[in-house]
């Protein structure tokens, strides 16, 4: 009887385990980036990751933490499982503590390099694998120009709706792109039609990476049902309705850097 008892109490104890969703072990992370200021990301490490990949969502940036989880609807974030089904550490950059809202201006400032340093650093006590910076819309500012700035500290950088018209405060046509010396995707939709966005531009800006060792422009179809302003992650600048299929093109690239 006992035995008969003990064997039922392994099998439920084995169910458990199996249905404990992945989430349970990703969790917010607070790191001290600058006198008086801390940085949050939100972190999902995975077993066997081949990559750490940074993801820095657009409009005024953060990952719209409520409720104990990231509730933003930007694409990268509300895309974060699809990166860790490819076999990736998964990292969401937060907002830090004394700029809640995030402006072209700051993206490019030696803060924001602190903060991402900052956070890079402690995520590399946890992993020491690969790290790659990705960025969609006004996130392509952030991984753009940190990426000029940790230079070899990072493995390549990832660009997806890539701002790349004319704003006020800047974007990533104005970087110092020549000085980005690591592999680089710019990955687009063909339908994108967001006026800060268009595949034209960001076509363009291949001819500007002059230092990076591998670089593609991939302009790329599909999704449905966009709804909202063209400019907003719910239409085709945020890839809707093709989110698997945008991550798993990524994500084969970042395995597998060609021209």
């Amino acid at each position: 009887m006992q035995a008969g008892f003990s064997r039922l109490l392994f099998a439920g104890v084995l169910a458990l385990c199996v249905v404990v969703p992945s989430w349970a072990v990703d969790h917010l992370i607070s790191v001290n980036t600058r006198p008086d200021v801390t940085t949050s990301y939100w972190w999902m490490p995975r077993d066997g990751a081949t990559a750490t990949v940074v993801l820095f969502s657009g409009g005024a940036g953060g990952i719209g933490y409520r409720e104990g989880e990231p509730k933003s609807g930007n694409f990268l974030i509300r895309s974060r499982d699809e990166f860790s089904k490819a076999g990736f550490n998964v990292a969401l950059m937060g907002n830090p503590s004394d700029m809640p809202k995030l402006t072209p201006v700051f993206r490019q400032s030696t803060e924001h390099f602190s903060d991402v340093r900052a956070v890079l650093q402690d995520i590399r006590i946890r992993s020491t694998v690969p790290v790659w910076l990705v960025g969609t819309s006004q996130g392509t500012i952030s991984a753009a120009a940190a990426g000029i700035d940790l230079g070899s500290a990072v493995q390549g950088v990832v660009l997806t709706a890539t701002l790349s018209g004319q704003q006020f405060g800047g974007s990533v046509s104005d970087l110092v792109l020549n000085h980005l010396a690591v592999p680089v995707l710019v990955h687009q939709h063909a339908k994108d039609s967001c006026k800060l966005t268009p595949p034209y531009l960001a076509e363009r800006l291949i001819s500007k990476l002059e230092a990076s060792p591998v670089k593609k422009y991939m302009e790329v179809d599909g999704g449905k049902n966009p709804y909202g302003p063209p400019c907003e992650a719910f239409h085709y600048h945020g890839y809707i309705e093709m989110e698997p299929e945008a991550v798993a093109q990524i994500s084969a690239w970042i395995k597998h850097p060609v021209p």
